[in-house]
Parts: structure tokens; sequence; C-alpha cells
């Protein structure tokens, strides 16, 4: 059932066709509770009846900052389940038989960018905010799914410079380099993610998870893989 967004839950409302997935106000990490809340409310979206699509938003400076990487060393035992559950997370927005808008207005960063990538559409604010994978800078290699994320969704130049410089793009160079498809003032990203969705909303589940399936199946099952 949908309910109110809040700092550290995750939530869902309605607005009409469209079903937007609030990441909440803060830092938006994903850490044991957060990414299995996450799994759950993308799936109640993709069980619904056509027309439905799924908008993912937040609020504040930062859309995702990615793995709580603070909460995964004081929590060692159930890093490798965080891990295990961001890449099902990943591999279940990119192929999701609905159709998925990133609403972007703050920062994506790392795991954050990557789930962004993952939605269909990316609309991001235009003056501030950046997608970045610090991962090079992290001492972080990419695992095989992340990677095969990034090279199925970004044009293969951006994904080379992006992954081995950690560039931070803004969201007229996201634009320019194929990560994002448009900019928007603040206050209109999210009205826009949810206008683009609507518009998609009646797409056939079945047709359109086969196209993605078929589309992205290398990364798909690179991300299956990591599980």
């Amino acid at each position: 059932m949908p309910d109110e967004p809040s700092p550290s839950h995750p939530s869902l409302r309605q607005e009409g066709d469209v079903w937007v997935l609030h990441l909440g106000d803060g830092e938006n990490r994903f850490d044991l509770d957060s990414t299995a809340r996450l799994l759950e409310l993308v799936s109640q979206v993709e069980d619904r009846p056509p027309p439905r699509a799924l908008v993912t938003a937040a609020t504040g400076k930062i859309w995702c900052n990615g793995l709580d990487l603070d909460w995964m060393m004081a929590n060692q035992e159930h890093a490798g389940t965080v891990v295990e559950r961001l890449h099902r997370l990943l591999g279940d927005v990119l192929g999701a038989g609905i159709p998925t808008v990133a609403a972007v207005q703050g920062h994506a960063f790392a795991g954050g960018a990557m789930l962004a990538t993952a939605h269909d559409v990316v609309v991001m604010r235009e003056d501030r905010g950046y997608w970045c994978v610090p991962e090079v800078d992290l001492g972080l290699p990419f695992t095989p799914g992340m990677d095969a994320l990034l090279k199925a969704r970004l044009p293969r130049r951006t994904a080379h410079h992006a992954m081995t410089t950690g560039r931070r793009y803004g969201g007229p160079d996201a634009v320019a380099a194929g990560i994002a498809d448009e900019v928007a003032p603040l206050d209109e990203v999210l009205p826009r993610a949810i206008e683009i969705a609507a518009g998609l909303a009646g797409k056939d589940p079945a047709t359109l998870r086969a196209i993605k399936h078929r589309l992205h199946a290398d990364a798909i099952d690179a991300l299956d893989h990591e599980r």
C-alpha cells in the first residue's frame, strides 16, 4: 500500500497510472533494510495490472549515494547480502516489464548512479547534482554485473571515460554524454518524469519484459550471477 516518504524508509505513492518510489531525503544509501525494501516496492509495482509505470525519486541534495560502506564495514557478516541484493535490484529495474523513469534531483553516486542508469529514462536537474561512478578513486573494481550494466546502458566511450576517471557529470554534460535523457529545473524534474512515465504506462508487460531481457541479456545474466 502507498505510504508517506521518510528519510530512512523508501516508500510508494500513486499518481494516476504512475507509482512514485521515493528513496528518501537523506543520503539514501543501500544497506540490509533499504535493499530489501526497494526490492519489495519494485515488485509491488510490477505486479500491478497495466497501465502502470514507475518513477524513482528523492528529495534534498542527494538522489542516492550508493552502498553504505561504513555500515557494511561495521556489519561485515551482512555485507555480501547487501551487494547481492543491490545486484538483484539493478537487474530487476533493468529488465522490468514496466516503464521506469529516474527523477534525479541531486547527486547519484556509485551504486546510486548505476540504479539511475538501470531505468529506461533518466531526467536530471539542470543546474546542480552530479552523476558519478567513483569506484576507480575508491579502489573498488566494478563487479562483472555492474560492469555489464554500465556497458549496456551507456555509449561505450562514455562508459570507458566515466569508469576509468571517476568524472562527475552535471545534468547538461550527462545528456551530452548519453547518461541522461533530459534536464529540467529542480521543481520540474519529478513532474516531467511522471509525465514521461504516464505516457508509457500502457505498454504490454510481457512484451516490454521480453524486449528488455533480450536487449540487455548479457547485463541481466551477469547481475543474476552476482546474487
